[in-house]
C-alpha cells in the first residue's frame, strides 16, 4: 500500500530572536498576551495545511472561540497583523487569504526534506519572487493568481511577458497595480498614501511588498498625528517626490528678522487686505 501523501506541516519554527521583532513587540504592547496568542494561533493554522490560510465571514467567531476572546479583539488584532504586514494585506482584501512573505520563506525551509525527493506545486497565492523560490518549489503561473481578480492576474503575466522581450528585467517580481486595501486606519491618510503609490505607478514605477512597507514605515516614523502625515504625503503627491520628507515648521525668529528686511528706518509697514483692495481698483476701473 502506498504512503499517503503528506499535506501540511506537524510543526513549524519559531526563531529565538521572535520577541525582539519590532513588530512583535509593538503587538505585544497594544493587545497583550493575546495580541501574540492570536498570531501565533493564525501561524498555527496556516502551517497545518500548507503556507496560506483561506478564511470567510465565520472565521472571526470561530477564532474568538477557541481562544476565549472578544471578537472585536479578534478583528482589531488582525487589521493590527495586517497593517503591519505580518500578513499580506493585499491579497486578504481580494480573496481573505492570510499568508505572507515571511511565512512562505519558512515554509520552504519545512518542506525542504521531503520535497528534494519529490518537488511540491504551488498553485495559488504564492508572493516570492523567482530568486527567492527554491528548485523544489514549482510554481504554475497560470493558476497562481487572484480567484477574485483575474484580470489584474492576466495584466501581472502580460508585463512579465514583455519584460522576457526586454532581457527579463526585474524577473518574477510581485508587481502591485494600484494596491488596494487599508495601509493606515485613518482614513484620509489612508487615501493620501493609496494616490501616492498610484502615482508612483502611473509614473513606471513597480514597487514589491517590501518596499511599499519600506515607504509605509518611512512615513509612520515622521509624526504620530494622522493630519500631518497626511500633508507629508499630498506635498509628495504633488511634487513628484519618490518618498517622503518631514514638513518645515516656521521659526519665530527668522519671521521676525525677514520682516525686519522689508522695513525702511524702521518705518511700520501698513497691512492691507488684498481682496478689498482688488474691488477698490475693479470699482475705481468701472467709475472712469
Amino acid at each position: 500500500m502506498a504512503r499517503r501523501k503528506q499535506e501540511g506541516n506537524r510543526f513549524f519554527r519559531l526563531d529565538v530572536d521572535f520577541f525582539s521583532d519590532k513588530k512583535i513587540k509593538i503587538l505585544k504592547a497594544r493587545y497583550g498576551a493575546d495580541g501574540i496568542t492570536l498570531y501565533m494561533y493564525l501561524l498555527c493554522e496556516i502551517y497545518k495545511s500548507g503556507y496560506y490560510l483561506k478564511i470567510d465571514d465565520d472565521f472571526e467567531f470561530i477564532v474568538s472561540d477557541d481562544l476565549n476572546m472578544d471578537s472585536n479583539k479578534v478583528k482589531q488584532v488582525l487589521n493590527f497583523l495586517l497593517e503591519r504586514s505580518l500578513f499580506d494585506n493585499t491579497l486578504f482584501q481580494s480573496d481573505k487569504v492570510l499568508t505572507s512573505a515571511g511565512i512562505q520563506r519558512r515554509y520552504q525551509a519545512m518542506v525542504k526534506a521531503r520535497a528534494l525527493k519529490n518537488p511540491i506545486t504551488v498553485e495559488r497565492f504564492w508572493l516570492l519572487q523567482e530568486e527567492e523560490t527554491e528548485t523544489f518549489i514549482k510554481v504554475n503561473p497560470s493558476l497562481n493568481n487572484s480567484e477574485n481578480n483575474p484580470d489584474n492576474s492576466k495584466k501581472n503575466n502580460d508585463n512579465s511577458e514583455k519584460n522576457d522581450i526586454k532581457g527579463k528585467e526585474r524577473k518574477g517580481e510581485y508587481i502591485y497595480a494600484a494596491p488596494p486595501g487599508t495601509y493606515f486606519a485613518d482614513s484620509s491618510l489612508n487615501e493620501a498614501f493609496l494616490l501616492f503609490l498610484k502615482v508612483r505607478q502611473n509614473n513606471g514605477d513597480r514597487l514589491t511588498d517590501e518596499q511599499i512597507q519600506l515607504l509605509k514605515e518611512e512615513l509612520s516614523s515622521m509624526s504620530d498625528k494622522p493630519e500631518e502625515l497626511t500633508a507629508i504625503v499630498k506635498k509628495s503627491v504633488m511634487s513628484g517626490w519618490k518618498t517622503f520628507y518631514p514638513l518645515k515648521k516656521s521659526r519665530g525668529k527668522k519671521t521676525e528678522s525677514k520682516n525686519s528686511k522689508n522695513r525702511f528706518n524702521n518705518f511700520q509697514q501698513r497691512e492691507y487686505d488684498f481682496n478689498d483692495y482688488e474691488k477698490q481698483l475693479l470699482n475705481k476701473g468701472q467709475e472712469g
